[in-house]
Parts: C-alpha cells; structure tokens; sequence
C-alpha cells in the first residue's frame, strides 16, 4: 500500500508543479506571445477558475466512476494539457491547455485523498492523506523552482515538456500499483448489516 501512496505523491507534485511554475514563467510566456506580463497573468487567473469552477462538475461527472478509473483519467487530463501548453501556438490556445489542465486538480486531491485513506488502516488515514499532500508541499519547494529554471534555460516549453515524464511515472504508479478496487473503510454502516 505505501507504493500505491507513493504513486498518489507523484502525481500531486506533478499537479502541484504545474500549477505553481506559471508564475515563474509569466515574463518569457508575455515575450514569446508579444503581450504584456499583466495580460500574461491571465492564466493564473483561468487556471484558478477552472479549478474553481471546473474541479466540482468533473467530481460529480465521474462520481460513479471506479476511483482507481478516475485517477487514471484525471492524469490523462494531466498528460494532454501540459502536452497542449508546450505546443500552443498562441496566447488563447496557452489559455485553453490551462484550462483544460486545471480540470484535473481539484477532482485529483479530493479522490486520491479518499483512495489514500482507504488504503490503510483507520489509525494511519491522516498520515496516509498527509504523505500524499507531500507531493504538493515538495512541488513548491523544489518542483517549481526548477521548473523556472528549465524554462529560463531552456524556454518555456519545456517546462511543460519537463512534466510530461512526472505525469507519466504517475499515470504508471496509479496504474500499476493502486489496487483496482479500493475498500471502503469509510462505510461503517454496512458491517454491521447481514
């Protein structure tokens, strides 16, 4: 079970560096698209809406959906938009794979972190949904700063190239080791019933 969790670290400090790495790119994103650092900002903004906005009708879209699935798909989710933010070819395409990444984050957390609790005993399900949350307290302290400086060393593309593999090792722990049907620890109820 700690490697399924490890899986779901993988994947939170991908989704975690994606978010965050942005900001650190805004001045060659606003360079390369001709455009001002304020009009770059814009998808932060977008990316924080989509996860606002966005997160909620993608959870309840995939509520029936087998959670070890879920996470699969979001990661795909993952995949093909930091794959469209490298390749975009202007300014509103760059805001669309933005938007289109950020529909992963808040489904992601909430499930993983359920996944997460139910793969370990009840004594241990905040340490287990703690190691996960790991994953994004280490893509602030090292997965953005060396997201930025791949992107001033060699463009900013390739930041989001950069992820593509991380994603990948994620899609591959979720796939791999997370197992296909998850207990449900959380359903009391349904022990005591014949």
């Amino acid at each position: 079970m700690r490697k399924a969790i490890l899986a779901l670290t993988v994947a939170a400090f991908g989704i975690g560096t994606s978010e965050f790495v942005i900001m650190g790119l805004l001045p060659d994103l606003a360079h390369s698209f001709n455009i001002s650092i304020p009009k770059a900002g814009v998808i932060v903004s977008a990316y924080a809406l989509s996860v606002t906005f966005g997160s909620p009708l993608v959870a309840i879209a995939l509520s029936k959906t087998e959670r070890k699935r879920t996470l699969i798909l979001l990661m795909s989710i993952f995949l093909v938009g930091n794959l469209c933010c490298a390749f975009a070819p202007n300014f509103e395409l760059m805001i669309a794979a933005r938007l289109l990444t950020a529909l992963c984050h808040g489904a992601f957390f909430g499930t993983g972190a359920i996944v997460a609790a139910n793969l370990v005993p009840k004594n241990k399900r905040a340490q287990a949904i703690a190691t996960m949350f790991t994953g994004l307290t280490l893509a602030n302290v090292l997965g953005v700063p060396a997201g930025t400086a791949i992107g001033h060393a060699l463009g900013w593309r390739s930041t989001f190239l950069f992820l593509l593999p991380i994603g990948l090792i994620a899609m591959l722990g979720l796939i791999f080791l997370v197992p296909g049907r998850t207990p449900n620890r959380w359903n009391y109820a349904t022990k005591s019933l014949p």
